[in-house]
């Protein structure tokens, strides 16, 4: 289920901009409140509200130890995916005319496609939303300090960009997708 409203939240800003461009569009009388407008409204917003969820459950660490890692190398992924990514978004929002019930369907269809691609592959990496938010994905290297100082290699979720190896952070890892990274009490006090 994780997985799932992390997905959704990879398409909050998707989600927003159709229904600014519906709610534009009624405002300027370009299309009417019928029965498919609004349910497609209230769909995305209960959307918005489930990938809001989604993302506040990807970047919590509450259940997880902390870890004492030091940073050997970091390549940022985020960069590698994202403006791909939102292309899709403008696709969408400007070309697909979901008042139509064929295009709503056919939206509906392929939202599922990709869903079935990013849960299957775990590419949870590739999220405008939390890239939006501040957070990048890193691929890393690091010496894990609770494991008698092995070197070993992550995915990692961090708010801000890593420009400085060979620091210490706190690290949360987990088995599941990808692993959060922050700033130890040294590095804060720099």
């Amino acid at each position: 289920m994780k997985k799932i409203f992390l997905y959704l939240s990879a398409f909050v800003p998707l989600y927003v901009l159709v229904t600014i461009k519906i709610l534009i569009d009624i405002i300027f009388s370009n299309l009417s409140f019928n029965f498919l407008n609004t349910f497609t409204i209230i769909s995305f917003t209960i959307l918005v509200i489930l990938g809001g969820f989604g993302a506040n459950i990807a970047i919590k660490h509450e259940n997880t130890p902390k870890t004492n890692i030091k940073v050997l190398s970091a390549t940022n992924i985020t960069e590698k995916y994202f403006l791909g990514y939102f292309s899709l978004f403008v696709l969408f929002a400007l070309s697909f005319e979901l008042e139509k019930v064929s295009m709503f369907v056919v939206f509906i269809i392929v939202i599922l496609l990709i869903g079935i691609v990013y849960v299957k592959n775990d590419l949870f990496y590739i999220n405008p939303f939390l890239n939006i938010l501040g957070y990048n994905f890193y691929d890393m290297t690091f010496i894990n300090f609770e494991r008698n100082n092995i070197k070993e290699r992550g995915k990692f979720l961090y708010k801000g960009h890593i420009d400085d190896y060979q620091k210490n952070y706190i690290a949360y890892l987990s088995h599941e997708n990808f692993s959060m990274l922050d700033k130890s009490e040294e590095n804060i006090s720099k």
